[in-house]
């Protein structure tokens, strides 16, 4: 029986570390993404609970940004 959990354990292990992203981005690298995605002057980048948040402009409009873990950018008012 505790060979089971053990390799339960294991599977479920081996799963959630799949799932983590191999290479998290610098903050040189997130700032280039944000601009090669048409936001300029991104500037406060830190990471929150909800994500890596930055403020930038695009369109002329200030803009906050929410960046989750999978990399995807997500306004915020």
């Amino acid at each position: 029986m505790q060979k089971r959990k053990l390799s339960h354990l294991i599977l479920a292990l081996t799963i959630a570390g799949a799932a983590v992203p191999a290479h998290a981005l610098t903050q040189d690298e997130l700032v280039a993404k944000l601009q090669a995605a048409g936001y300029a002057q991104v500037t406060d980048v830190k990471s929150t609970a909800e994500g890596t948040t930055a403020k930038a402009m695009k369109n002329g409009k200030p803009v906050r940004l929410v960046i989750d873990s999978s990399g995807q950018v997500k306004e915020r008012d």
